[in-house]
Parts: structure tokens; C-alpha cells; sequence
């Protein structure tokens, strides 16, 4: 690892797993809440002053469009992004789109995730070596969620090369972008929104019985949502609603690997895995920050922070705080309570959560019933960790039952 010091800002971090993590420690203990004079944004590393960020919707806004320069496409997608929404305008549209994720509906996708998840492994078995990505852990959460949408699966590589152009760019020098950053961004998104507004209309046409319809046949305060709307809600959930599942996967073979004692315990009690799922999510956070915007003068931590500045709050340096969890760097299947972040908290809580949690179980589940033995193999290629945890390639050495 290399030294880094308390002046050290997000851009300058090494985008290396080890330095990132030192960065987090280094940054709770002596400076956490940090103004990043470069970045343009104040980084909060600490639990309680994150949880508490998360939990006021009022004073830290999660709207922060304002503040980047006009561009078509992305202002066409933030329309239904209920990412990016404060109430009430949030609450009404996940009222919405809750529907297609409430308990019982979630739970009764179970049976048709276990015949994907099989049918997946089926295209690999008996081969001594495959990449994670390619033959599970990216195919089945997209898979589900084509499904969910009404796209067809079969077009899944363009799904992927959306993802992969949103999730692959450098890391920013600032927190707000400039111009030609948001033209790059509005070309990234040009291909989804074609290809979602195609959707809508031809589903407009042609009703089926899937979240799409249900979509357009909402009523908002007694309006109908606009295609523009709904395009914004179904790339969240298309792009949303897989990454999250494949970076837990590719996280927890990672854990396993590194914990081969843990791998032993989930396939002598697979009743285990959700607790382990919970302690890889806190371990390996899938995504390390979210961004606030301050509506008023405030204080966070010990800091004032004027109103209209922009808060990085660093999830996954709260999943590694000791004055939360006890022996934050350990990995350990036992932890209880698991309190993590990584879904984040509040009014904005991951509403795919349950559906994530559902297909993790279910692949490291089979995986580990088929694979009585697998580790990870040469060639793994992580994301940058300040972007994304996980891995984008990850070779797997396999043999089957």
C-alpha cells in the first residue's frame, strides 16, 4: 500500500483495492469529513455521520442535476431517474414501481431464477475453467430483469455494452462535470433511450403482461407517466437492476476464495449463505459512494458545510468503521447484526434489494452444490474500487459433480 496522506483527494487515490482501503482508514481517523478543494466536494467517511446523511432527505438532497450543464439525453433519462428525486415527486414514482418488487412477488421468481441459473451452468459443465462474468454471474441477474422490463434476454450483450460504457469511464477530476464530459454521457445513453422508447411504443401497441405495461397504465396524481418518464425508470432497473447482482457474485467468489474455511461452512449448511451475502455486501461494497447535495447550512461531523455543496459519502469506508462493526476487516460469516450501507438507507434503500439477496442465494447456492471444488484462476480484472467493486473478468478453475 502507499501513504496517503489526510490532503490526499478522491482523484489522486490510487484505484488499487488495498490503497482505496487504506485511504478510508487513514480518512476516518484523521479527517472524516474532508474538503477536496480539486474534486470540488466534501467526502464523508464515518458510519453514523453517513447513516444520518442518508436518513434526511430534506437538508441532503438527492437531486443534484442542477448543478451539471444541460445535455439531451441525460435530461430525458433523469426524468423518471427516482434515483436522483426528492419527495414528493420520489415517493410517488417508487409507489409505482415498487409494485413489481414487493415480497411476494419477488419470492414467487424464485423457481424461474433456479431454472436460469441452471441452464446457465448447463452451457459450462464439465469444463475445468470459465470466467465467472460471462457464464453466470452477468447473464442471470439481466436475464431476470429483461424479463421483468419485457425486453428480450437475447439482447443482452447490448445491455452489457450499455453497462460496460457507463461504468468504464475515468475516474472524474471533479465532482461536477463539464460540458464535453456531459456530451460523452449523453452518447452513452443515446443507444438505451432509442432502444427503451422503441419498447414503450411498440408495448403501447401491444400490451403484455409485464412492468412495462404496468408503467404506462400507472397513474400519477391521476396522469398518466410519459414515455420519457418511463424510459428513465427502465434503465435504472435494466442497468440498476443487474450490476448490483453481478458484482455481489463475483464479490463473494472472491471472499470464498480468500476464505476457503467459509466456502467449506455454506456448502455444509447452505442455510448460511444469506448471512454470508450480507457479510460480503459489507466487506466488498458493490458501490462505494453516493452523492448529496446540501439544501441549507448544515453540520456533518464536526464540520460546518455551507448550503449547495456536494457530500461523497464513501459506503464502503462505513462498512469498514470499528466504531460500528466489530473487526471491520475481517471477513466473518457470523457477523450479526450486519447494519451495512451497501443498499444504502432511508427513503432511497435499494428497492431491487430483495431481488438481488434472492439471486445471490439461489447462484452460490447451485454453484456450490454442482462445483464441489472451484478457485479463482489467473487473469481476474476488478473495476477501479473509487467506481465499482468487483470484478468485470473473473476466471474460475471448476471441477463438477
Amino acid at each position: 500500500m502507499v501513504a496517503v496522506d489526510r490532503s490526499t483527494g478522491f482523484a489522486e487515490v490510487p484505484g488499487r483495492w488495498d490503497d482505496v482501503l487504506d485511504w478510508y482508514a487513514r480518512m476516518r481517523e484523521d479527517d472524516p469529513v474532508s474538503w477536496d478543494e480539486r474534486y470540488g466536494a466534501y467526502h464523508v467517511f464515518r458510519y453514523a455521520d453517513i447513516a444520518r446523511v442518508l436518513s434526511d432527505p430534506a437538508v441532503f438532497s438527492s437531486d443534484l442535476t442542477g448543478l451539471v450543464p444541460p445535455q439531451e439525453e441525460v435530461d430525458l433519462f433523469s426524468r423518471g431517474n427516482f434515483v436522483r428525486m426528492d419527495p414528493p415527486q420520489h415517493t410517488t414514482m417508487r409507489r409505482i414501481v415498487s409494485r413489481a418488487f414487493t415480497p411476494r412477488v419477488v419470492a414467487g421468481l424464485a423457481p424461474r431464477i433456479e431454472t436460469i441459473t441452471n441452464e446457465l451452468l448447463d452451457q459450462v459443465a464439465g469444463q475445468d475453467r470459465a470466467d465467472l462474468v460471462q457464464a453466470l454471474a452477468y447473464p442471470l441477474p439481466v436475464t431476470v430483469i429483461a424479463e421483468l422490463i419485457g425486453v428480450p434476454a437475447a439482447d443482452r450483450d447490448t445491455f452489457r455494452r450499455w453497462a460496460d460504457g457507463l461504468l468504464s469511464a475515468q475516474v472524474p477530476e471533479t465532482v461536477i462535470p463539464d460540458e464535453k464530459t456531459m456530451q460523452q454521457a449523453g452518447a452513452r445513453l443515446r443507444g438505451m433511450i432509442d432502444y427503451l422508447l422503441a419498447h414503450i411504443r411498440q408495448r403501447r401497441a401491444s400490451p403484455a403482461d409485464d412492468l412495462t405495461n404496468a408503467l404506462i397504465e400507472a397513474e400519477v396524481d391521476g396522469a398518466r407517466l410519459t414515455d420519457e418518464e418511463i424510459v428513465g425508470f427502465l434503465g435504472v432497473l435494466l442497468i440498476a437492476g443487474h450490476i448490483t447482482t453481478t458484482t455481489l457474485l463475483t464479490n463473494t467468489l472472491l471472499c470464498l476464495d480468500a476464505n476457503p474455511g467459509a466456502a467449506a461452512a455454506l456448502r455444509a449448511d447452505p442455510e448460511r449463505i444469506p448471512a454470508a451475502l450480507e457479510e460480503v455486501l459489507r466487506y466488498r461494497s458493490p458501490f462505494p459512494r453516493l452523492a448529496r447535495l446540501t439544501t441549507t447550512d448544515t453540520q456533518v461531523g464536526d464540520r460546518q458545510v455551507p448550503a449547495g455543496k456536494v457530500l461523497m459519502l464513501w459506503v464502503a469506508s462505513a462498512n469498514r468503521d470499528a466504531a460500528q462493526f466489530a473487526e471491520p476487516d475481517t471477513f466473518d460469516l457470523t457477523r450479526t447484526p450486519n447494519p451495512h450501507l451497501s443498499f444504502g438507507h432511508g427513503i432511497h434503500f435499494c428497492i431491487g434489494a430483495p431481488l438481488a439477496r434472492l439471486e445471490g442465494r439461489i447462484a452460490v447456492q447451485t454453484l456450490l452444490r454442482r462445483c464441489p471444488d472451484l478457485a479463482v484462476d489467473d487473469g481476474v480484472e476488478l473495476y477501479d474500487p473509487r467506481i465499482m467493486t468487483g470484478a468485470r473478468v473473473l476466471p474460475l478453475r471448476l471441477r463438477w459433480s
